[in-house]
């Protein structure tokens, strides 16, 4: 009953002043706000890069080719076109582990078709891809393992392809042009749009990789290649044994070749969105403290302007611990409905920015919940000197203070 009686004589005393109280707590409004925005934004950032390495495939591993020294001169990464067919079919055959394997050839060509021409990326890959990918088929069919060994002229094509050279037509069982070689469409990928790179996900066709190495590239090498591991546990043991494979291939060689999994590119992506979510969300910390500092000032400033009426309170009978607990409860008010607000105004930022502005918002109970309880506690924590010193006024000096 104490507690209450406390609190309806704190939520009186605030309101006596309603703009001075209003404006002590937008410190706070602003700072939840703030937190939950930031951290809303950061996360939908980070989800939609994950969604992203997650659209790369299911349980992925990939083999890319390692640096090239050439008189004095390094390259980087992937210089050195050092992987083949033959590592790719050791990988399958030997690493139990890997239930997918497709050997990768990138390659740039101008196709034909209709009368039409479009510049596109041409992929080799084998007949595991839709699976490794994760990719589903929404015409035709998938080429086959037959098609790989006989070096078909066949080809998989994506939703821009198919926009660009088979506008209102069913492309399945069309014949489209790669470096003047014939190749008839047997499937269309399922669209997946733009990445966060404004790169086209669905511009490419893919071939067959004996077509593509021995048609229209030319090659005897392969740019990557891409396994799919059994299952995400074991991942790392697959990796392993991929590159004690690979080693053991080059007979005790330096490596010219890396490893990577999923689930380290996944990391490594969503590094630096983690990055800035902790900054941001520390920025928007400083301004709950800043608020906690104005809530303090306020309540000093209401200390010594209520002097008289602490000492009344304490001349008929109040307690020191009454007077605290008042003026304690007065604090934790002001942050509580600051925290309240700024959780409104936190979420409703968050979903104008997704509404308006079409960014990537994910708004986080954690951030919420512990935004709010922060509060309160600044709450408590900055005022209690201010209810502190109210609670050691002597009476007979408050009384007599003008």
């Amino acid at each position: 009953m104490r507690v209450l009686s406390t609190t309806i004589i704190a939520f009186r005393a605030l309101r006596r002043n309603k703009l001075r109280s209003m404006l002590t707590a937008l410190g706070m409004i602003i700072g939840v706000g703030a937190v939950i925005a930031m951290v809303s934004m950061g996360n939908g950032a980070k989800s939609q890069v994950q969604a992203q390495i997650a659209g790369l495939g299911q349980n992925m591993i990939t083999v890319f080719p390692g640096s090239l020294t050439s008189g004095g001169v390094r390259g980087g990464w992937g210089s050195n076109s050092s992987l083949t067919v033959e590592d790719a079919a050791s990988i399958k055959r030997e690493v139990s582990g890997a239930i997918g394997v497709s050997p990768e050839i990138r390659d740039r060509q101008q196709v034909m078709a209709n009368g039409l021409n479009w510049n596109t990326q041409v992929l080799g890959e084998s007949a595991d891809f839709p699976s490794i990918r994760a990719w589903r088929i929404v015409e035709g069919e998938f080429f086959s393992e037959q098609d790989t060994r006989n070096t078909a002229k066949v080809c998989v094509i994506g939703k821009t392809v198919a926009d660009q050279l088979f506008s209102g037509m069913d492309p399945v069982g069309q014949t489209l042009r790669a470096r003047n070689i014939p190749l008839r469409v047997v499937g269309v990928m399922a669209a997946k749009g733009f990445n966060t790179n404004g790169v086209d996900q669905d511009d490419f066709i893919i071939v067959p990789y004996t077509t593509s190495m021995k048609r229209i590239s030319r090659r005897d090498r392969v740019n990557s290649i891409i396994i799919q591991a059994q299952s995400q546990d074991s991942m790392q043991s697959v990796q392993n044994d991929i590159t004690d494979l690979l080693q053991q291939r080059r007979q005790g060689r330096d490596p010219d070749y890396t490893v990577r999994n999923q689930l380290e590119i996944a990391a490594a992506a969503t590094a630096t969105s983690e990055t800035m979510t902790a900054l941001l969300a520390g920025i928007a910390f400083v301004s709950l403290i800043v608020g906690g500092i104005g809530i303090m000032n306020i309540m000093l400033v209401s200390v010594t302007e209520r002097t008289r009426e602490i000492g009344i309170r304490l001349a008929v009978g109040a307690h020191g611990k009454d007077v605290l607990l008042q003026f304690l409860t007065e604090a934790v008010v002001l942050s509580v409905l600051g925290g309240a607000l700024g959780i409104i105004l936190g979420i409703g930022t968050s979903q104008g920015l997704a509404y308006w502005k079409k960014w990537p918002v994910e708004v986080s109970m954690t951030s919420v919940v512990v935004a709010f309880f922060f509060s309160a506690a600044v709450g408590i924590f900055f005022g209690f000197y201010p209810a502190r010193k109210a609670a050691q006024l002597d009476p007979i000096d408050a009384l007599r203070y003008e």
